[in-house]
């Protein structure tokens, strides 16, 4: 055979040639960069709105309460020329920390806290049990009767509840004063209960809802699994149900504890009745409130606002770091 010959031989494209490959895989890169490139551009344009709403409405009010916190008002000279902003460095902290009515208030919220953190997780641990496993019929009824109380403001049920524990007025008062019963709402014994039977009548059903979603997510034949093995109703809810719905509990944990330091809205309005023991520093966030609205000292305000926030913290990391090593220690 010629050179020739061989120059003319065609050539059969063999199963090492990869050309076609190459071009094949050149569009799919490009098509998975730009799905990628999509899915990012829409990623961030979901979250801009959120992180722009969290920027001025949480980010920018710690940001000017912590430096409006370093300053205070005095007066100059003879005090002619009117009060002028100077900068303290940590002296509103000093003077919060200081102050014996900003003190107390710490003790009155573990006070609440003692009361109202077991009624409240007990209560709604109860009331979920009994809806996931009884009562199939009147399910919706119960959970529209307990949520109800959430939707209204805390403002608004907090001048109910006035009204239903001022003597003279209260049905209730005149219903346990002809039964023999007399109990002064508003005296230094009976304020705390007063504002702990306010709170639980408005959050109770929401916790309660949290629960029941928990335990109908549980899977149902790990239930019958241990009903054919003899398990009772008791031992089916603190053996299974409740371990198996342990974020739910953490979780409410943290919100009530956290929700029992902002406690604000019931004692001010129990504040305002006649003869009521509850005074305007009677909680830490009264302190805040009485220091810039009545006082205006807005650098007290700030940094009392900033301790709260500070123990606020501390208490969620404190109850989340426990959680975590009993759950570790489980596994």
């Amino acid at each position: 055979m010629s050179a020739q010959d061989t120059e003319r031989r065609p050539r059969v494209p063999g199963p090492r040639n990869r050309t076609p490959r190459k071009t094949a895989r050149t569009p799919r890169r490009s098509t998975a960069l730009s799905t990628r490139a999509r899915t990012r551009l829409a990623a961030g344009a979901l979250l801009t709105p959120f992180f722009a709403l969290f920027t001025v409405a949480m980010i920018v009010p710690v940001g000017y309460a912590l430096w409006l916190s370093l300053f205070t008002e005095k007066q100059s000279g003879l005090g002619f020329d009117g009060p002028r902003t100077v900068f303290d460095g940590l002296g509103n902290y000093a003077t919060a920390l200081g102050d014996q009515a900003f003190r107390d208030g710490f003790w009155v919220l573990l006070g609440y806290c003692v009361f109202y953190i077991p009624l409240m997780g007990g209560g709604a641990i109860v009331l979920a049990l009994l809806l996931d496993s009884a009562l199939a019929r009147a399910r919706r009824f119960f959970q529209l009767a307990l949520f109800l109380p959430h939707a209204i403001p805390g403002l608004i049920a907090a001048l109910i509840w006035i009204y239903l524990y001022t003597p003279q007025l209260s049905p209730v008062v005149a219903a346990m004063e002809a039964g023999g019963i007399g109990f002064d709402f508003f005296s230094s014994e009976g304020t705390l209960p007063s504002i702990v039977n306010i709170a639980l009548w408005q959050w109770l059903g929401y916790n309660v809802v949290i629960f029941y979603a928990a335990l109908q997510a549980v899977d149902r034949s790990l239930l019958e699994a241990a009903t054919v093995d003899g398990a009772g109703d008791w031992r089916i809810a603190f053996s299974i149900k409740l371990p198996l719905i342990r974020s739910s509990l953490v979780m409410v944990l943290l919100f009530t504890i956290i929700g029992s330091l902002q406690l604000f809205t019931e004692p001010l309005i129990l504040s305002r009745g006649s003869g009521s023991a509850v005074t305007s520093t009677w909680t830490p966030n009264m302190y805040a409130y009485s220091a810039a609205f009545e006082r205006n000292d807005y650098g007290l305000a700030a940094a009392a606002s900033v301790l709260i926030a500070l123990v606020a913290a501390a208490l969620s990391f404190v109850v989340t770091r426990l959680t975590n090593r009993r759950k570790e220690a489980r596994s």
